[in-house]
Order: C-alpha cells, then structure tokens, then sequence
C-alpha cells in the first residue's frame, strides 16, 4: 500500500460563500477578481455554468462545509491544477480544513507561488498550449472524506472515460510532462481542432506568477471514489446566450398613461358617423 503526502493549503480565510455556489460537502463558486464579483451559475441540462469574460483573471473559491478535513482534487481545462498531469480524481490535490473557506487562483508552480487563471481564447489556454485542447471549458473539483481508520488508503484506478469535456477525463500521465512537449508536436496533434474551435469556446491562460504558499500534508482518503465531484461549465456570455444556456430578458412594451403632448395627425379629422361637424 503506498503512502501518498498530499499538497495541503495554507489560504486565507475568504468570504462567505453567496447563492452562486455549487455542491454540497462544499460549496464551490468561480469569483471574477478583475471585475471583483461573483459569477452567477446558469443551470441548463442539470449542468452548471457560469459566463467568463476572455482577459479577465478569476479564482476558484471552495466553502468546505464538513466537520472535518477534506482533500479536493482540482482541474481546469482536465488539468490537475497542482501537477499539471491530465487530471484524474486518485491524483495529489489541497487539503481543506474544516468549515474553511479557500480561494485558488492559479496553476501551483512550487509550495511559494501560482500561475494566475485568466480566460481566454481557446488557442492560448493551458491546456491547447501543452497539447490538451479537447476538455477546455469545465472546472472539476472531486471532493473526499479523510478515512478514520489509521492504514492509509489504496490509489484509486482510472476512472472510465465519459462524454467530453470533463473534469477528470484523461489517461496515466507520461513520463514525459506535457508542460515540456516540443511546441513542433503540439501545433500538429492540436492545430485542426484549434481551427474548428477558436472562435466557440474560451479557457483558462497561464498568467501573471503570483505569491501564494503551502505545505505539504498527508491524507488517507476514506474511499477510493469521490464523496462528491463538482464541475462547473464556463463559455463566453455570447456563446453561452447562442447555446441557449443564458435566456437574455426581453423588455416589455408598457402602454404610458400620460406619453407626453399632443400631436398633429397625418389626416384630416373625419366625424363619427351619423354626426355633424362642429362649425
């Protein structure tokens, strides 16, 4: 049985979580901090979405609701956020204390310091730019209970392959870190679907190195499927208006009680029948 020590999170206490999260052994939220808001969850299918402007940086931001600690594997675009390995649920994640509330902003490069998550077009994305272009647009959170027992928990094996994009969707990592892959390599597996996609769908860059640290921790996982996977959906508010997924109000034509003067007629007046003018 192997030991695994994973990455836990020192972050600040945030906010309380507003309507707009999602989940339920945590609350999970997408937070805009260009335009310092929240961004407002779209349910359609019984998916989850949320509408992100391209240049703008954002932050995941996770309420853990449990009594105790949990470890919350994250990906953005089917990219663990903390290896950069095509993400899946048995890989190193953030341990999250008890009723604590977290803010993740970017891509982790060491226990000191983050990549910022911005949107962006789909050719700029993390992921298109380390060869991984087909699950941009969905940001998963696969959520555990920290086992009582003292023997430490088992790897979990691959989960099954579904319907893309997904939030942990992606085969073993290979020796090889994609992060380094020949950019030769990556135009050509990548450049066709990049064409037919470029102008649908936004994802997530890899920005501005910010301060944020950690330390590691250890954590036996009490089952080795998720208690909960949460996964939010996110397009450009267009893209999202034309896929049907945000319904733009329309606005109503109110009759006015008292529109304003009287105007001139384009005709002149006719009586009523069976009436005389006045003279």
């Amino acid at each position: 049985m192997k030991v695994i020590r994973f990455l836990g999170a020192a972050l600040a206490l945030a906010a309380s979580t507003q309507s707009v999260a999602v989940g339920r052994l945590a609350d999970v939220s997408i937070h805009d901090r260009t335009d310092n808001r929240h961004l407002q969850v779209y349910w359609h299918e019984g998916k989850a979405w949320v509408a992100g402007k391209p240049g703008n940086e954002y932050q995941i931001r996770i309420r853990n609701r449990a009594a105790d600690q949990v470890m919350a594997v994250m990906s953005v675009d089917g990219v663990n956020i903390v290896s950069g390995e095509t993400a899946r649920p048995d890989q190193t994640g953030y341990v999250l204390a008890a009723n604590r509330t977290f803010d993740i902003a970017g891509w982790r490069k060491n226990t000191a310091q983050t990549a910022a998550f911005y949107f962006t077009q789909l050719p700029d994305s993390y992921a298109a730019r380390t060869g991984r272009p087909d699950d941009v647009g969905v940001i998963g959170v696969a959520l555990f209970r920290r086992k009582p027992a003292d023997p430490p928990a088992s790897i979990a094996p691959p989960a099954a392959r579904e319907s893309r994009p997904q939030p942990f969707d992606g085969p073993a990592a290979k020796s090889e870190s994609p992060a380094r892959a020949d950019s030769s390599s990556i135009a050509s597996s990548a450049g066709s679907l990049l064409s037919r996609q470029a102008e649908e769908k936004i994802g997530t860059g890899h920005g501005r190195i910010e301060d944020s640290r950690v330390t590691y921790a250890s954590f036996d996982r009490a089952t080795s499927a998720p208690a909960e996977v949460v996964a939010i959906y996110y397009d450009s508010y267009r893209n999202l208006v034309a896929r049907g997924v945000i319904r733009e109000p329309s606005v109503p034509v109110t009759p006015r009680p008292f529109p304003g003067f009287v105007p001139d007629t384009q005709s002149r007046w006719t009586p009523y029948p069976h009436t005389q003018p006045y003279p």
